[in-house]
């Protein structure tokens, strides 16, 4: 295996169209790894491989690449002292549909390249995709794209990191000219200029003197540097008073690479991948500041027998530990697990423990991989990346650990969905290849949820919006050949309880012989708010109070496996209960009668009683819009908005237009973006992503109530 020193485990992420898939494929390019860049609008790009991908010119599943990189570069060419360096780099998408492939990458990966549009600057995917790596406190680099478009502003864009991220934004590079004069950048650590070859597809460079008219703005942005990291090492503060000159080249590369490991700067770049301009040393800087898996603190995990923390250092000699982050159904293998090594060593045809389901399997064949390609290899060691077959079942966020040393290492975090579809088969025939279909489907993607409707006997999908839900339709059809009709979308609303009541219910049947017996009395009304802020991806708080042998300890378990799966069902409308509290504090039992089933029975029970009491309200999903729209269509556009019950939380300019930005209920919003075209002859674009559940008011709770039960009594 290579030095893990030279090891980089990095992802690309942003906003839909920030040039992610453009500035793989330029990465691809200038390792070797292809020979001729493939452009994501020709649907020819290396990393979106999937027919549906192709045809939209947009990626909706992560794709991992593997390739290697000689730094530092001279002019484009390796100079005699370079070190390889060893890239595993996932690409991710932007849609907010997809948002669960950003998550899992999140998880595995040590370090992001966060990409913005030099246009559009900070979008409101680009905070999601910020959340997701402060969640798992990942280091990151941020990469100004499309310099060479009109309206570019790169410290726009850094200021707007600052502002809207709450991230100290600062600036290694200035762009020389902008938008068609875009030529090259201006490195502040060097004081150079670099200017990149076009007629050898950007591969190669010239260093320049800084430009006259550059070198006030060149000096002042590299004091602003200095002064950033010096903050960061004592030395340099000692130095950087008494002369900044003083301080060298290398010191301040160190400087700023402890400084992003530690999350206490995001060094900004700029470039136009598109153009070929700046992705090299977008690389060197990955090179220079992101953390190898060396620099990463030990893996924490907890041991499944005794509940103990644990610990994984980095190192092919520790206990083997691994995440799968990514499940995939390939045609010709079967299924394959991505996974992270992060400490031990793995041979193919050796055996893992999966610590969630208990079981020991068989690893057949480890893969590199490369986009929709498989390269077996015959191990892999920790702090890679690679893809296994041979699971019987697996999960993504499943632990794989040595069988002698268990550990379970944190899950992902899963977002709940917010839309449904109902699903028929079209004939017979297509009745078992759905059943199929969707187990795999299921496997592949956390997000999608399943459900049979009691009522109509429908099958019911529910996804992270309307386009997710069309892709998995397209791929039932495409990949399973299975033919599907499908309802509307509908909304996926919650209930929840604003009282809290006190309830008593006594489960007593005697059918001869024994019977069953079970009496609880219960509190059960909305989570407290310590709680929710302490346990914000939870939804269930389950409280025993119970003293005194009232119920056996064993039967505990029961009475709260009632209530869980009880929350499933509401009383208003038959949708899940959200943030729901139980305490139990008393109860009888019968010697003999009494078992865990009766108090399971029994806890159901109580919940359908006392919930008709704890004044039940329907919650409907709110989503965050923003739309950017010319100034002369403002007035139909918030005029719409309104119309759709959209608070609006406040304007912006961007590059000329007007951004406005509004919380929406879900359920006004099917067909927005057709009516949005209509309203502004084709000039207004927006985005939308999930924001919170909210009461719905009264009429629409009544309609939705209304429209379920006239569903199910026809």
């Amino acid at each position: 295996m290579a030095d893990l020193r030279f090891q980089r485990n990095f992802g690309i992420a942003a906003h839909i169209d920030a040039g992610k898939t453009t500035t793989t494929e330029r990465i691809l390019r200038y390792t070797g790894m292809i020979h001729k860049i493939g452009e994501v609008h020709e649907g020819a790009a290396t990393t979106d491989w999937m027919e549906q991908e192709k045809e939209r010119g947009i990626t909706i599943t992560s794709a991992a690449v593997s390739c290697q990189w000689n730094f530092p570069t001279d002019k484009g060419k390796p100079t005699t002292d370079t070190k390889k360096y060893y890239f595993n780099i996932i690409d991710t998408p932007g849609h907010v549909d997809f948002t669960v492939e950003v998550e899992r990458s999140m998880r595995v990966l040590d370090g992001l390249i966060a990409l913005f549009s030099a246009v559009d600057g900070v979008e409101p995917q680009s905070e999601t995709v910020w959340r997701q790596a402060n969640r798992y406190n990942v280091p990151r680099i941020g990469f100004v794209n499309k310099m060479d478009r009109a309206g570019a502003d790169f410290l726009m864009v850094v200021n707007q990191v600052k502002e809207m991220l709450g991230s100290k934004a600062v600036p290694l590079q200035l762009p020389i000219g902008a938008e068609d004069n875009f030529k090259g950048v201006v490195d502040l650590i060097k004081m150079k200029g670099i200017i990149w070859h076009m007629e050898t597809e950007g591969m190669t460079f010239d260093e320049i003197p800084v430009p006259e008219d550059m070198k006030a703005e060149a000096q002042e942005w590299r004091a602003h540097l200095v002064e950033a990291v010096a903050e960061y090492d004592d030395k340099l503060l000692e130095k950087f008073f008494e002369d900044p000159n003083s301080i060298s080249e290398d010191e301040i590369h160190e400087a700023v690479r402890k400084a992003t490991i530690d999350l206490s700067i995001v060094p900004m770049l700029c470039g136009s991948s598109f153009k070929n301009k700046g992705v090299q040393t977008a690389l060197d800087a990955v090179c220079r500041y992101l953390p190898s898996p060396m620099d990463i603190e030990a893996v924490k995990g907890t041991d499944p027998n005794t509940g103990k923390e644990l610990s994984r250092r980095p190192d092919p000699k520790e206990p083997f530990a691994a995440l799968a982050f990514k499940i995939m159904t390939d045609p010709f293998v079967g299924r394959l697990a991505f996974f992270r090594c992060y400490s031990g060593h793995l041979d193919s045809g050796s055996y893992v423990l999966n610590v969630r389901s208990g079981r020991k399997e068989r690893i057949s064949r480890i893969m590199k991989m490369f986009a929709n390609k498989q390269n077996p290899i015959d191990f892999i060691e920790a702090g890679d990346i690679g893809a296994a077959v041979g699971f019987k079942e697996i999960k993504t966020g499943d632990t794989l650990c040595d069988e002698n040393h268990p550990i379970v290492l944190e899950s992902l975090f899963i977002p709940e969905p917010v839309i449904s579809v109902a699903i028929e088969p079209k004939t017979q025939a297509d009745v078992d290849k759905m059943g199929m279909a969707i187990g795999k489907l299921v496997e592949e993607d956390p997000t999608l949820r399943v459900k049979t409707d009691e009522e109509t006997g429908q099958t019911i999908l529910s996804g992270m919006g309307e386009l997710h839900l069309e892709i998995i339709v397209d791929r039932m059809r495409r990949e399973f050949k299975v033919e599907v009709n499908q309802g509307a979308p509908q909304v996926a609303y919650k209930e929840a309880f604003q009282a809290t009541v006190e309830h008593r219910e006594v489960l007593k049947k005697q059918t001869g012989g024994r019977g069953k017996f079970a009496d609880i009395v219960f509190d059960m009304g909305p989570v407290d708010a310590e709680w929710r802020a302490e346990n914000p991806d939870k939804h269930f708080q389950f409280v025993n109070d119970l003293f005194g042998g009232s119920i056996p300890r064993e039967f505990v378990p029961a009475i709260q496996k009632g209530f869980e799966q009880a929350m499933t069902t509401g009383v208003l409308a038959s949708y899940p209960v959200d943030n729901m509290k139980v305490r139990v504090f008393d109860g009888s039992f019968h010697a003999v009668d009494s078992d865990s089933m009766s108090f399971e029975l029994c806890a159901k029970a109580g919940f359908r009683d006392a919930a008709r009491k704890a004044k039940p309200v329907l919650l409907e999903p709110i989503m965050k819009v923003e739309v950017v729209t010319p100034d002369q269509y403002m007035g139909d556009v918030t005029g719409d908005l309104n119309r759709r019950r959209g608070m609006l939380e406040g304007m912006d300019n961007r590059a000329g237009a007007q951004v406005i930005k509004v919380k929406v209920p879900l359920s006004e919003m099917f067909g927005y973006v057709t009516q949005l075209r209509s309203l502004s002859s084709g000039r207004a674009s927006s985005t939308m992503e999930f924001s919170h559940y909210a009461p719905a008011p009264a009429n629409i709770a009544e309609e939705v109530i209304a429209k379920v039960k006239g569903k199910v009594s026809a």
